[in-house]
């Protein structure tokens, strides 16, 4: 498993889980957490990233829906990357 964050343009995979930190002082983590599951983001489901550059936001396809979620978020992600 790696970080969603990772992924190159064009990659495919399957979100495994999504890494909350039990403890937090910083309560807007787990509030874009909630919202990026809220947007489709869960586990088993299958992303294709679309833009990875920079270090803004990224960008990903989640069924037929375009969603753009934090690069902190991102790397809370952890995908399993699918091979063609």
């Amino acid at each position: 498993m790696s970080p969603l964050g990772l992924l190159s343009a064009g990659e495919k995979a399957e979100v495994m889980e999504i890494r909350i930190p039990k403890v937090s002082l910083n309560k807007s983590v787990k509030d874009q957490t909630c919202h990026a599951e809220d947007m489709g983001l869960r586990a088993g489901k299958v992303v294709e990233m679309l833009n990875n550059g920079g270090g803004g936001p990224i960008l990903l396809k989640i069924n037929e829906s375009r969603i753009a979620i934090s690069r902190g978020i991102a790397m809370r992600v952890m995908v399993k990357r699918i091979t063609s």
